[in-house]
């Protein structure tokens, strides 16, 4: 144990030296949240009419890529539209901060001198925040948190806020950045077992807190960091199938490399919640305030690695694996980040179950103009020999769709989606190696033995202002890991335990950068004989939401 403790800080302390040694300043790296659903909607939007390209099966973005991706959209503005230029300048408020600007010095150094006929030049045209502070080596900027929302419909009223604050800062080629948000919530729509995206973390009842944040460093061709965040892998645009993001945050180890144009890798080691007890290190405690039982969880670990290729501008191909282990330490051979790990397992530990592997497959085209093609599959467990046979099946999930941009009316967008998942895909029987945190399934929200259609209109009439007409139909099938059957021949969708009919109109504006509002309507109905939504939601609801908030 101690050998391997070792082990690992000489690999951390090697990576970050030799980094350190070797590499020339680019930029430094801050990872920026999901949640601002907005930018990555421009982002893709201007990469879906070829104006820029992007990999987006591996997200968050960064604010530096953000900001580089904009200032791109910038020297081709003949090829934007009135509205798109307008939300192009928006978003430049903000991320053109990332970007370091002679300009900016030069304002400081005049607002320094008093010459009143220059100071500010620049700084007008950057977003308002609480504190900014910026010059040649350092820059801390710190934001408040503060929003909420209000549901209504037959069940009453359902409420969530939120409170708290962010702060980002750069330091030569370190990049820092936390935030810390107080959540509220009742009753609770967000459980383990709900299926629903309603980001998950209610692991203390209707109050809970997130921490999120991490520390980077950056070189010409890549950055690698410590941090707890939030990622979405798999391209979608209602729930991805490789990592969801709806579970709650995990620390991790994360390396991202792109030496040239057409390739990009990347990894990340994690730590996981098992929420399984380890009988064997718990222990009894005495004190003044009585005798306990001090409960101590088994270790849960995840290293995951995605290869994408770009053969041809606009079309990203991405191929990757994960493995989820247990009960040891830390395994050194999980921190090599190009493994195929589930080859890694079987020559160290072979006979005995203590990993969970998984692979997958995204497939990205942007080629015809306006038009996103894209499919995605996560791949639990692959055996050749049941593809001939008709009452076994193989655990896998795939995702298909396509999102059409501004074409045949400016502004306008339409969406369909459509995923399934095979029974037992995204569960394992052994406790510590399910693909979950904390209990919240890392994969897509639907979990195993599902089907979803998805379809929306979204159209863009002024700046940042999104009018969103959708519709859904979801399934979900037995849960068979739960009911204890044989683990093959088990049919997808034998029944339908779950479903999901619902189809609604929402329309979000973004006032000033990082504060948006919106009102939404809803109509859904659904039949369950399970408990997997909140009671608010269950039958036939029309259901009426409003809401504001501020950072993310």
């Amino acid at each position: 144990m101690v050998y391997q403790g070792k082990y690992l800080r000489e690999i951390v302390l090697f990576v970050l030296i030799a980094a350190a040694a070797c590499s020339d300043a680019f930029s430094q790296e801050v990872l920026h949240s999901v949640s601002n659903r907005g930018v990555y909607e421009f982002i893709d939007e201007l990469a879906n009419e070829q104006i820029i390209s992007v990999n987006s099966s591996v997200k968050p973005y960064s604010r530096m890529f953000i900001a580089l991706k904009l200032k791109e959209a910038e020297g081709k503005q003949e090829n934007l539209n009135a509205r798109q230029r307008k939300e192009l300048e928006f978003y430049m408020l903000d991320f053109g901060k990332e970007i370091i600007d002679d300009t900016l010095l030069q304002d400081r150094k005049s607002k320094q001198s008093g010459d009143p006929a220059s100071a500010g030049t620049a700084r007008q045209h950057l977003r308002r925040d609480l504190f900014c502070y910026r010059d040649s080596l350092f820059s801390l900027t710190i934001n408040p948190i503060l929003g909420g929302e209000v549901f209504n419909n037959s069940s009453g009223n359902a409420t969530y806020w939120r409170n708290g604050a962010e702060a980002r800062a750069y330091i030569g080629k370190w990049g820092f950045y936390a935030s810390l948000r107080d959540n509220h919530e009742k009753p609770i729509l967000g459980r383990p077992e709900y299926l629903t995206q309603r980001e998950g973390g209610h692991l203390k009842g209707n109050d809970w807190s997130e921490m999120q944040g991490g520390v980077t460093y950056s070189w010409k061709w890549g950055n690698a960091g410590l941090l707890k965040d939030r990622l979405q892998w798999g391209n979608n645009y209602y729930g991805a199938n490789i990592f969801g993001g709806n579970n709650p945050t995990f620390v991790q180890l994360k390396l991202q490399i792109s030496p040239v144009k057409w390739f990009q890798f990347n990894y990340f080691h994690g730590w996981l919640n098992s929420q399984v007890v380890d009988s064997s290190n718990s222990y009894w405690v005495t004190n003044s305030y009585g005798t306990d039982y001090r409960e101590v969880y088994h270790k849960k670990f995840i290293a995951a690695n995605m290869f994408t290729f770009t053969p041809f501008k606009y079309l990203n191909i991405s191929a990757g694996n994960s493995i989820i282990y247990s009960d040891n330490s830390i395994n050194p051979s999980y921190l090599i980040p190009l493994f195929f790990y589930k080859s890694v397992d079987h020559s160290q530990t072979s006979g005995i179950d203590n990993m969970n592997s998984q692979m997958f497959l995204d497939i990205s085209s942007r080629q015809i103009k306006n038009l996103h093609l894209y499919g995605s599959m996560f791949i639990d467990e692959l055996s050749v020999s049941r593809f001939g046979k008709k009452d076994e099946w193989n655990f896998f999930s795939y995702k298909t769709g396509f999102r059409l941009s501004n074409f045949p009316v400016e502004n306008l967008s339409f969406t369909t989606e459509f995923t399934y998942t095979y029974p037992l895909t995204f569960q394992h029987y052994v406790p510590t190696l399910t693909f979950e945190n904390a209990g919240y399934n890392l994969g897509h929200y639907l979990k195993d033995n599902s089907r979803e259609w998805y379809l929306a209109f979204n159209y863009h009439p002024v700046r940042t202002l999104d009018i969103n007409l959708w519709f859904s139909d979801a399934i979900r099938g037995p849960d068979y890991t739960s009911l204890g059957t044989n683990r093959l021949g088990n049919p997808p969708l034998a029944s339908a335990e779950w479903h999901n009919t619902a189809f609604g109109i929402k329309a979000s504006y973004q006032v000033i950068n990082d504060l948006y509002t919106w009102v939404a309507a809803s109509q859904s109905n659904i039949r369950s004989s399970m408990v997997w939504e909140p009671e608010y939601f269950k039958g036939k609801k029309s259901t009426l939401n409003f809401g504001m908030t501020f950072g993310f």
